[in-house]
C-alpha cells in the first residue's frame, strides 16, 4: 500500500495563502529567559523543542475592514501559552473579541494557518485532488468546493496565490473595526522552543602566573518551529519561578566581528527586579535550528588561581558523634586540577572551556566547567580534570575511643607524590567530621586555613619524589550518643 506523499508539502508547494493580515510582523522585540536545557543547543535534534522560556512582543500592520471580521495570525512559535497571548490595537482603531489558538502539528504544521483560505491541492502528478476553501488541516485535509466537501488524505502539494506560506501555530482572531484600513497591533505571548546561556573561554596565557584572555558570549538557541528576522534581543539573568508544570520553560552561528568587538558594542546592562538585563545594541536574526553566539563582555585580561586539590570528606555534619571505626577512612589517588578566578562583573550561570598552549604554541583543550550565577567580585571555581602525574595515598594512622569521657582521637597520613619533571604545590583539604566538636592535635605542617568543618593544608612536592602530611584531631562532646 502506498504511503502518504505529506513529507513532500514544503518541497512542492508553488505558492502559499495568507490574508494580509497575516504578514510578517513589522517590528518584533524577544525576551529571552536563560535555560540549560541541552535539547535546546543540541546539534542535528529532532526539529523544534518545548524547553525554554521567551516573551514575544510583535507589532504588525493589519489591513481591516469596518464591522466584524475574522483575522488569522500566522507564523507563531509552537509552544506559545495559549492562556497569556494579548492582543491590543493602536489608538482603539479596533476591538478583540475572540481568539483561538491553532497548534502546528505533524505534517500539517505549516497549514494551520491555511484554514479558512482558497486551497488547491494536487496529486503527485500535479493532478488537481481538491479545489475550495480549507476547512481543516490534520489527519488529511478537509476542503469545502463547489462540488461539495472533500477529505484529502494522500496528496504532495497544496498551491494558492494569496500570501507566503504560513509556519509554526496560527491565532485566529474575530476583530471589530469601526473603520476601514490599515491598524497596528501588539501581539504579546510566552512562548517555549527559545532560551539563552552563558558560554565563557578562557586561554591561559603562558608563564609562572595565573592570566588568562576571558571571553564572553551568550549562547541564544531557537527551537521555537519559526525564524526571527531583525529582532530587538534582551537576555534575563536570573531564575524567575514558573507555576505552571507544563508552561514553557526556561549549527552553531558566531556574530560577525565578534573578535574586533568594542565596549560600545556590548549588551546594555541593567537590573529587572532581582535579576539581571542584557539589551544587545542591534537587531540579530535567529533561524530556526540554530544556535546563535553574540558578545556579552569584551575580551579581557584575567588573574587566576591553579590548584592540584587533593579532597576527602565533605561539610556533612552527622547529627550525633560517629563511633564506628571504620568511619571515613578511604580518601582515594586521584588529585584534582582546579581553577578559580574573580567575577570582574555580574556573569551569569553558564560554562567555562579552559584554554591552555602546547609546546608550539597551540591552544589546547584543558577542561571544562560550569560556574553559576556569580556576582561581581566573587569567586568562580571549577574543576578541569584530573592531574596526570599526582597521587595521593591516605591511611589511618592512629584512632582511640573513649567513651566514658565522651572523647575520641584519630590519626591520618597523606603521602603525596609527584611523577612530573617540576615541583608542585598540592593542596590538601579534610573534613573531621566525626562530630562538629573537634580540635587539632597534631599536624606536620602548619594549617592555611581552619574552619569548623575544614582542614586545609599546602603541601610542596618536589620533582619525581614524594611527601608526607601527618594529623591528628581530638573530638569532644557533651552528652552520651
Amino acid at each position: 500500500m502506498p504511503q502518504p506523499r505529506r513529507h513532500a508539502l514544503a518541497v512542492a508547494c508553488l505558492v502559499a495563502c495568507l490574508a494580509p493580515a497575516a504578514q510578517a510582523a513589522d517590528v518584533t522585540e524577544l525576551t529571552l529567559y536563560r535555560s540549560d536545557s541541552p535539547a535546546l543547543y543540541t546539534a542535528g535534534g529532532d526539529g523544534s523543542v518545548g524547553e525554554g522560556h521567551a516573551v514575544v512582543r510583535e507589532q504588525r500592520t493589519l489591513s481591516l475592514k469596518a464591522g466584524t471580521q475574522d483575522i488569522t495570525l500566522g507564523d507563531l512559535p509552537l509552544y506559545l501559552d495559549p492562556e497569556a497571548i494579548a492582543l491590543g490595537f493602536a489608538h482603539d482603531q479596533a476591538k478583540l473579541i475572540s481568539q483561538r489558538l491553532l497548534l502546528g502539528q505533524g505534517n500539517e504544521a505549516a497549514l494551520t494557518g491555511l484554514v479558512g483560505h482558497k486551497v488547491n491541492v494536487l496529486g503527485s502528478n500535479g493532478e488537481s485532488l481538491a479545489n475550495g476553501t480549507l476547512l481543516r488541516a490534520g489527519n488529511g485535509l478537509l476542503v469545502d468546493g463547489i462540488y461539495g466537501t472533500t477529505l484529502v488524505r494522500d496528496y504532495a502539494a497544496v498551491r494558492s496565490t494569496e500570501g507566503s506560506f504560513p509556519t509554526g501555530a496560527s491565532l485566529h482572531l474575530r476583530v471589530d473595526a469601526g473603520n476601514a484600513g490599515n491598524a497596528v497591533a501588539t501581539l504579546s505571548y510566552p512562548t517555549a522552543g527559545l532560551g539563552w546561556r552563558a558560554a565563557y573561554v578562557a586561554t591561559l596565557q603562558p608563564g609562572n602566573t595565573c592570566r588568562m584572555q576571558f571571553e564572553s558570549r551568550a549562547s541564544i538557541a531557537n527551537r521555537s518551529g519559526r525564524d526571527w528576522h531583525d529582532a530587538t534581543l534582551k537576555l534575563v539573568a536570573g531564575e524567575p519561578r514558573f507555576a505552571k508544570p507544563d508552561a514553557p520553560r526556561p549549527m552553531m552561528a558566531m556574530a560577525r566581528g565578534y573578535a574586533k568587538a568594542e565596549a560600545a558594542d556590548m549588551p546594555q546592562q541593567s537590573s529587572l527586579g532581582d535579576y539581571r538585563l542584557y539589551t544587545l545594541p542591534q537587531k540579530v536574526d535567529l533561524p530556526d535550528g540554530s544556535v546563535s553566539q553574540v558578545p556579552l563582555y569584551a575580551t579581557r585580561s584575567l588573574a587566576c588561581e591553579r590548584t592540584a586539590l587533593y579532597e576527602s570528606g565533605n561539610s556533612w555534619t552527622p547529627p550525633q558523634p560517629m563511633l564506628s571505626p571504620d568511619f571515613n577512612t578511604d580518601g582515594g589517588t586521584t588529585i584534582e586540577s582546579t581553577l578559580r578566578l574573580t567575577a570582574f562583573d555580574s556573569l551569569p550561570a553558564g560554562y567555562l572551556r579552559v584554554l591552555g598552549s602546547d609546546h608550539s604554541g597551540t591552544p589546547q583543550f584543558l577542561g571544562e566547567g560550569r560556574i553559576d550565577d556569580t556576582p561581581k567580585g566573587t569567586d568562580a571555581t571549577l574543576t578541569l580534570g584530573t592531574a596526570f602525574d599526582l597521587r595521593a595515598e591516605r591511611e589511618r594512622t592512629s584512632f582511640k575511643l573513649d567513651k566514658a569521657a565522651r572523647s575520641m582521637d584519630e590519626g591520618f597520613r597523606i603521602v603525596l607524590t609527584n611523577a612530573g619533571e617540576s615541583a608542585r604545590l598540592v593542596t590538601v583539604r579534610e573534613h573531621p567530621n566525626r562530630w562538629r566538636e573537634w580540635t587539632l592535635a597534631s599536624s606536620t605542617l602548619k594549617p592555611t586555613r581552619q574552619s569548623p568543618d575544614l582542614l586545609e593544608f599546602k603541601v610542596n612536592v618536589p620533582a619525581g619524589g614524594r611527601a608526607t602530611l601527618d594529623y591528628a584531631v581530638h573530638y569532644r562532646w557533651a552528652v552520651e550518643p
